[in-house]
Order: structure tokens, then C-alpha cells, then sequence
């Protein structure tokens, strides 16, 4: 619901785009995948800077230019904060990067698809192309909760090719995050003999989606994107002893290979050729995610990477008001 019926409208392209990067991937998931793309009202995008939306977990990137209820849709928003003076004008798009898994990291898996690749090789030059918008010192990413990993990570691993990115409650401190979700995982696991294939198989053919499995699906995709294996169901193995839950020492390390706080050890000095860098998390996040990104704040400060971190009183839900804060961060950063 538009919060601004004055606001100039800007419009939303729905664009296809035939990947090659994901062709014969594991999960058997579409190549041809949508971008919705915002252009502001006033605008055909040429010389715009790009912001790209990672979106969260169980989620696809054109989710957000959806009709929504008790609040703005994201390009309703962009109309509000750029007709209101708030925000420099900038194209957006919404990539769909949905898996079987339920949702994404971001990162290259054989596991689960050369994600890392679509966005940097195909989906933004095909953008790019299209409306003539972004390019090097144009480009912006930004999420939330995986969508925030996303954009840590890339930011962390292509400081090169992004020039700008908004982290909103992203995956951070994973022995916080996920060391405690793999007792109910193996509980779930327990019911299929341990059969991960079958849970997951099982987990599509149901008429109706718990809220639980959701939770157990989303730990067994990180085990796909962080430490995968192909020669198993979904290319899914744990870091667990399946009996006992002790940590395998080996497969947990891949996991923490991964996490942004290890990611920032060997790809630190790189964050500081951003033009903008924005952290935040509410302060109850019930992920534990704000001790991470005290973590991460911590560091960059340490390091010297210029950067801004916020907390706010609220937890990991239904925190989309807080793009009405990192949106003109990266506009202005990248129109400067």
C-alpha cells in the first residue's frame, strides 16, 4: 500500500533471462530465471546507478515488486524516497534466485548452482545493458538475513566489481548462528532414517509447508552451499556426526571458511575501495545476528575500513522499514 499516492510512478520491467551459468545444475532448478527492474519515474536509466536486491531466505528477488499488505512494496517505497527528495534516483533490480533449497546464499556451490557467476557475469551486464544504467563506480548490492550475507560477501570477495553495499541483519558468526540448529535437523532427519533426499523429497510433496521444516530445510542448504558434495541428494552432507551431533571437525571448518567474520580475515583490506559500506541489525535479532555483526563492526573498525553501523530496537522480522535508511546511503554513495 503506497504511502505517498503523489509520488511520480516509476515503472517495473519484467525481464527474462536464459542463464548458461546454471544449466545442468544439481538441483535440476530453471535456468530462465525473471529480473524485475525499477526504473524512477522521469527515467529511462541511462546513467543511473544500479542497486541489485539479494533478497532473504524462502524468497525470490521479484517477491518485492509484488502488491503487498500493511505497508510499501519495495518500488512503492523507491517512489516515496525518490519523490520525496530523499534519494537520488537509481535503478533497482530484483533477480529471482530461488533454489529446491528454498532459497540462496549467493556464493558459487556445485552443490546447488554457480550463483556468485550469475550475478556478476550475466544477470548485472544483462541489466546493465539494457538500461544503460551502472557500471564500475555504479554498482550497489544490498539484503537482508541471507540476502545480508549475500551482500557482505560479495562486497568482501568483489570490492572490484561492486562500489557499494547495505547489510541488513546478514549471516554473520556462524557458530551462533547455526551450531544449535543442527539437534532439531537430525531430529527431523530421524523420521526419514536419516535420509536426506527422502526428507527433502517428502518436503515438496507436502500439501502444506511447516514453519519447523522450513527451518530445517534452510540448515541443510547451507550445508549445500558451504561444504557441499555431489555425489549426495541435493549435494547435501553435514558437519555432524548423525548419532551424536559432534561437529566433524573438517566439514564444520568449510562452514566457518564461509562466514563473512573469516571472510574479512583474508578479503578485509579490499572493503576499503567501497564508496559505501552499511551494517546494521536490530538488537533482540532472535538468529543471534547482532553479536556477529558487533563482531564484523568491530574489525572493520580495527582494519580502518570506513563504514557505518547501526543497531536498532528490533528484532530479525518485518524490518523492511530500514532500507528507508540504506537505500539513500547507497544512492548517495554511488551518485557521488
Amino acid at each position: 500500500m503506497r504511502k505517498n499516492f503523489e509520488a511520480p510512478r516509476g515503472t517495473v520491467h519484467r525481464l527474462t533471462l536464459d542463464s548458461e551459468v546454471l544449466k545442468g545444475n544439481l538441483l535440476g532448478d530453471p535456468h530462465e530465471r525473471e529480473i524485475a527492474v525499477y526504473v524512477p519515474a522521469g527515467h529511462d536509466g541511462k546513467g543511473l546507478p544500479l542497486l541489485v536486491d539479494l533478497v532473504g531466505f524462502t524468497a525470490g528477488g521479484p517477491v518485492h515488486a509484488n502488491w503487498k499488505n500493511f505497508g510499501e512494496n519495495l518500488p512503492e517505497r523507491l517512489d516515496r524516497l525518490i519523490g520525496d527528495g530523499a534519494m537520488a534516483p537509481c535503478v533497482v533490480a530484483f533477480p529471482d534466485c530461488f533454489t529446491k533449497l528454498g532459497g540462496n546464499q549467493y556464493v558459487n556451490s556445485v552443490g546447488v548452482g554457480q550463483w556468485d557467476d550469475f550475478l556478476l557475469k550475466e544477470a548485472v551486464p544483462f541489466v546493465e545493458h539494457k538500461f544503460g544504467c551502472g557500471g564500475f563506480g555504479k554498482r550497489g548490492v544490498f539484503g537482508k538475513s541471507s540476502g545480508g550475507y549475500g551482500a557482505m560477501a560479495h562486497a568482501l570477495l568483489h570490492p572490484d566489481f561492486w562500489s557499494a553495499a547495505a547489510v541488513h541483519s546478514g549471516d554473520m558468526g556462524f557458530e551462533l548462528l547455526y551450531r544449535h540448529e543442527f539437534v532439531p535437523v537430525l531430529r527431523a532427519l530421524a523420521r526419514h532414517d536419516g535420509d536426506i533426499g527422502d526428507w527433502i523429497d517428502k518436503f515438496w510433496q507436502a500439501q502444506k509447508t511447516k514453519d519447523a521444516d522450513v527451518h530445517v530445510i534452510m540448515v541443510l542448504a547451507q550445508a549445500a552451499f558451504f561444504d557441499p558434495d555431489p555425489t549426495q541428494p541435493y549435494g547435501v552432507r553435514l558437519p555432524v556426526d548423525p548419532h551424536t551431533c559432534e561437529l566433524i571437525p573438517e566439514r564444520w571448518a568449510n562452514w566457518l571458511a564461509w562466514d563473512p567474520l573469516s571472510l574479512v580475515e583474508t578479503h578485509g583490506a579490499g572493503l576499503k575501495a567501497l564508496k559505501g559500506l552499511y551494517i546494521d541489525c536490530g538488537d533482540v535479532d532472535q538468529y543471534n545476528l547482532v553479536y556477529g555483526a558487533r563482531r564484523m563492526h568491530r574489525e572493520l573498525e580495527r582494519r580502518g575500513v570506513a563504514h557505518t553501523y547501526d543497531e536498532f530496537p528490533d528484532n530479525h522480522s518485518s524490518v523492511d522499514y530500514r532500507m528507508d535508511v540504506s537505500l539513500p546511503y547507497l544512492a548517495k554513495a554511488l551518485s557521488a
